[in-house]
């Protein structure tokens, strides 16, 4: 297993917390406005590329006072068998730890969950079912989405365990109405996210035309279906 890249310190990954953000390469997902296309191709069992985990424990135990948490985002961390491992050492030093998925490895979500070796999911809902896999670009199991959506809305009504959905708006992909399906479609989340689409100069698909929603768009969105906006 290798990490794919990192940052030391973020304010803001992390709800509340103050954390080190790493990404876990490969993803099996193709979203044309992708804003990490450099980790989605990264092979995790070759040596030279990415980071050594003893690496990352090193710097996590000369940093941990000043740290809250961990957040695992990606590509899609899910991928990687040796996820529940990693996230075990992180929880050995103390510290929290936030998970970042698309929700396609439903089972390696329910096993993290139930051995309480994550403490917040984040969990992106690319669009409603009929426009799903025009989205991700890729093949789809829609029947792992809604098992990750329940495995993830059963542990808020048994524990309260903190979770998000979240969803990146595209002018040219999803409308108010979408929207509105996908809250139908995907229910049970305590908070759901509106992220404005942002090109930051690299994104997968550079010859794809995205654009942004206004601010104000995206607030009126926000009010009309009662999700906030970021």
């Amino acid at each position: 297993m290798k990490i794919a890249g990192i940052i030391k310190s973020s304010l803001i990954d992390y709800p509340g917390k103050a954390s080190t953000v790493i990404f876990l390469g490969g993803c099996n997902f193709r979203c044309g406005y992708c804003h990490n296309p450099e980790f989605l191709y990264m092979q995790q069992d070759k040596p030279e590329d990415g980071i050594d985990p003893r690496e990352l424990m090193f710097f996590l135990r000369k940093r941990k006072r000043f740290l809250d948490g961990v957040c695992i985002s990606g590509g899609e961390p899910t991928l990687s068998k040796e996820l529940p491992q990693l996230v075990a050492e992180i929880k050995g030093l103390g510290m929290s730890v936030k998970l970042d998925t698309n929700g396609t490895n439903p089972d390696m979500l329910r096993g993290l969950i139930e051995k309480d070796l994550v403490d917040y999911v984040a969990m992106d809902i690319k669009g409603p079912v009929d426009k799903y896999q025009w989205i991700a670009r890729n093949p789809v199991n829609l029947d792992d989405i809604r098992e990750s959506v329940r495995i993830l809305a059963d542990a808020f009504r048994d524990k309260g365990f903190p979770f998000e959905f979240r969803t990146t708006v595209c002018r040219e992909l999803l409308s108010v109405n979408d929207l509105e399906r996908m809250i139908a479609e995907f229910p049970g989340a305590p908070a759901w996210y509106l992220q404005r689409f942002h090109n930051p100069g690299k994104i997968l698909d550079n010859s794809g035309e995205y654009s942004a929603y206004s601010l104000v768009e995206m607030e009126d969105m926000g009010k009309r279906l009662c999700v906030s906006v970021r």
